[in-house]
């Protein structure tokens, strides 16, 4: 497996434009401006050099010469620390750990309706879709005190929820008028240089009506 990723000099990330997970990691390489590549694969055909890589085939997966990792959340805290201009984490361990609980919370409490909105039958994607929907619309007054999700600068809390709001349009979801501040959260982060670098052509179709 070494030998395989070390002929790779550019560091190399294997990605689908269909991975909310793999897009928080573009997002996270393109506000620090990180040097790679970007391999497009189909999640339902994995190419063999991938499944060689990473004995659980899964995407994203990242190559850095001889090292590879998958699980989104360690690819982004090993590129936050690996290049850490701008720092996505706050340095103190506190900050650090409740940051952590955030990521957390938005994958067990969000990410956990993706499934069978994607996969479901009619009646639990319908039925997952409205739970999306409130809990989106129930946090969405926690975005009226700072500019970015609990915090005043930009950071790795938003790259982990930034693709499930950009794909809301493709779920069949709208948020309410009662969600104004998540709207306003949105079209702040959707409006970031990195994030537009970070999009694909079929995740920028993903806006159109």
């Amino acid at each position: 497996m070494a030998s395989i990723a070390n002929r790779r000099s550019v560091m190399t990330l294997y990605s689908s434009s269909r991975c909310v997970y793999s897009h928080r990691v573009r997002i996270l390489l393109a506000e620090k401006s990180i040097t790679h590549e970007v391999h497009d694969v189909d999640p339902d055909h994995m190419p063999e050099d991938l499944l060689e890589l990473n004995p659980y085939g899964t995407i994203p997966t990242l190559i850095d010469r001889d090292l590879v990792l998958y699980d989104s959340k360690i690819i982004m805290e090993y590129l936050d620390e690996r290049f850490p201009h701008p720092p996505l984490m706050p340095v103190d361990p506190v900050s650090r750990a409740k940051s952590r609980v955030l990521i957390y919370r938005i994958e067990r409490d969000l990410y956990c309706y993706l499934p069978d909105i994607i996969k479901g039958n009619a009646a639990a994607a319908e039925k997952a879709k409205k739970g999306l929907q409130d809990s989106l619309t129930a946090i969405a007054p926690i975005f009226s005190s700072k500019p970015y999700f609990m915090s005043e600068e930009f950071t790795l809390v938003d790259c982990s929820i930034a693709p499930l709001l950009w794909r809301l349009p493709v779920y069949g979801i709208e948020l309410p008028a009662s969600a104004k501040p998540m709207l306003i959260y949105m079209e702040r982060l959707f409006e970031r240089e990195s994030f537009q670098s970070s999009l694909t052509e079929k995740e920028k179709e993903m806006q159109e009506s």
